[in-house]
């Protein structure tokens, strides 16, 4: 029970406390107001895409080009919404943005499942496809002049924290009822737990799994429009490495890349993690290229701590039913 603890969501838990424990004594001005609301602002991109991420992951795929689609969704939707003031283009703008990140993930869940290719392969094709598609879009130009309300969004906070940050919590919540609490969520357990068997029971695996993928790119799609109001422009180059910033937070949060073990609540622990982190290292004036080693290190031990919970677990599979022999 205890090792189940400590392995777990609430291990990551304590983990996070640690963290920020430890900057709290170390890296000056950590704990402040404002600090704690630039933590929530940094990590709010971070958050949703391991949203989407932790579909995939959970079906035992895996998606490379996520931060390649939010730079072609944020192109895409910034270039309708430049120059105009309006409420209508700027929802119409969201929804173009979201239903751009559908389709790159349709097309990455469609192409893996209809032609039986590993879905490291075609995300890392779709990653240079697209990004090369926001580059030729805008002929690698920057996208500026977007709506003062998209900025006003990105710039307010509501109950001491930023918007931005809530628009992450309530994802993370919805993401969180669906794979807990529907029928749908327990076939994206089955499926990456036993795909055979979810086949055998009558239902369209390939479904799932692309319906996975296509979460995934809505959430890519509202990542690129919270980018947009945070720094009030949309560029071909942005997103770069989010993807596997992302893929660190769902493995940190405890899922297993084999698929079929995770939650919406390690997820989150884990994205805060990064963030807390990120910003502790900063303060205390790491440099860049050791913090990438720091982070490096740390997504190596969430590894680590998977294949031990892993082995863990088939070990109390072999011993409990011997147990209730007894």
């Amino acid at each position: 029970m205890i090792k189940r603890l400590v392995l777990g969501e609430a291990g990551i838990g304590v983990a996070l406390v640690l963290l920020a424990g430890f900057f709290v004594l170390a890296a000056p001005n950590f704990a402040t107001e404002q600090n704690l609301r630039n933590i929530m602002t940094q990590i709010t991109l971070n958050t949703v895409l391991a949203v989407g991420m932790t579909f995939v992951i959970l079906v035992g795929g895996i998606d490379l080009s996520v931060g390649s689609a939010m730079a072609l969704c944020a192109v895409v939707s910034g270039t309708m919404m430049a120059g105009s003031s309006s409420a209508g283009v700027l929802i119409g703008a969201i929804l173009v943005s979201m239903l751009v990140g559908g389709v790159v993930g349709w097309l990455n869940g469609f192409i893996s499942e209809q032609w039986r290719v590993p879905s490291f392969i075609v995300t890392l094709a779709m990653l240079n496809i697209a990004r090369g598609a926001a580059e030729r879009y805008t002929d690698a130009a920057t996208i500026y002049n977007l709506p003062a309300a998209l900025n006003d969004f990105g710039t307010l906070t509501l109950v001491g924290i930023p918007a931005v940050f809530w628009v992450a919590l309530v994802l993370a919540g919805v993401g969180w009822f669906v794979l807990s609490r529907t029928v749908f969520g327990r076939l994206i357990y089955a499926t990456g737990n036993n795909e055979e068997a979810v086949r055998l029971s009558g239902h369209k695996t390939s479904r799932i799994k692309i319906a996975a993928f296509v979460i995934a790119g809505f959430t890519v799609g509202v990542a690129a429009i919270l980018y947009m109001a945070r720094l009030n422009i949309a560029s071909p180059i942005l997103g770069q490495g989010y993807e596997l910033n992302a893929i660190a937070a769902v493995v940190i949060g405890g899922a297993s890349l084999m698929g079929g073990r995770g939650s919406m609540v390690g997820t989150f622990l884990g994205a805060c993690l990064l963030g807390v982190l990120t910003n502790g290292l900063l303060l205390m004036g790491v440099s860049d290229f050791e913090r990438q080693i720091i982070t490096g290190l740390v997504i190596l031990v969430a590894v680590v701590l998977d294949a031990y919970r892993l082995r863990l677990a088939r070990k109390l599979a072999v011993t409990q039913p011997a147990k209730a022999l007894v």
